[in-house]
């Protein structure tokens, strides 16, 4: 806006130099630019994520598939991931031990969560690899999405953050 002024105010002004009218100019450019680049450039970038992620979901969804698991009992009482904030302790007794087969027929074993409370011997589906390794589901196309406008909306707020920052900046003194 002040680039706006800046080319108003020098319009008519008998003191105005050919440098001030091109530094309003540069200004309004500068302006315009920021105005329509940084949301374009959160366009592309969300654009681009999103194919990438796109790609992602193509490339679990062949790769992971359902089997079945079975209960062996339950998993060692120290949660596996000892964060109390991102490992809250109502799934603490979803954790158990279980066996499942492998696509080659090897059986696999290991600490999974269940969908459900489970005792030795139940039974209930799990997500694994391609070799046999229990893993979590493939992501949805939906959650694609919305990481995709979440990386194009830090994108395209970047350029006012720095014009924030330059705000702060001195330039001698």
């Amino acid at each position: 806006m002040r680039a706006v002024k800046g080319i108003w105010r020098w319009r008519r002004n008998p003191l105005r130099r050919g440098t001030d009218r091109l530094e309003a100019w540069l200004a309004l450019a500068t302006a315009v630019l920021i105005a329509v680049g940084a949301p374009a450039a959160g366009w592309f970038t969300g654009r681009a994520a999103h194919g990438a992620l796109l790609e992602a979901v193509r490339l679990q969804q062949h790769q992971r598939h359902l089997v079945w698991a079975t209960a062996d009992g339950p998993a060692s009482d120290v949660p596996a991931d000892p964060d109390p904030e991102t490992a809250p302790q109502r799934d603490a007794h979803l954790r158990v031990l279980a066996h499942w087969p492998g696509p080659d027929g090897r059986r696999w074993s290991g600490e999974v969560t269940a969908p459900h409370p489970a005792d030795a011997g139940d039974r209930f589906r799990i997500w694994a690899d391609a070799q046999g390794r229990a893993v979590t589901r493939p992501m949805d196309e939906g959650t694609a999405a919305a990481h995709a406008v979440l990386a194009g909306g830090a994108q395209r707020r970047r350029p006012a953050r720095w014009s924030r920052a330059a705000d702060g900046w001195s330039y001698g003194g």
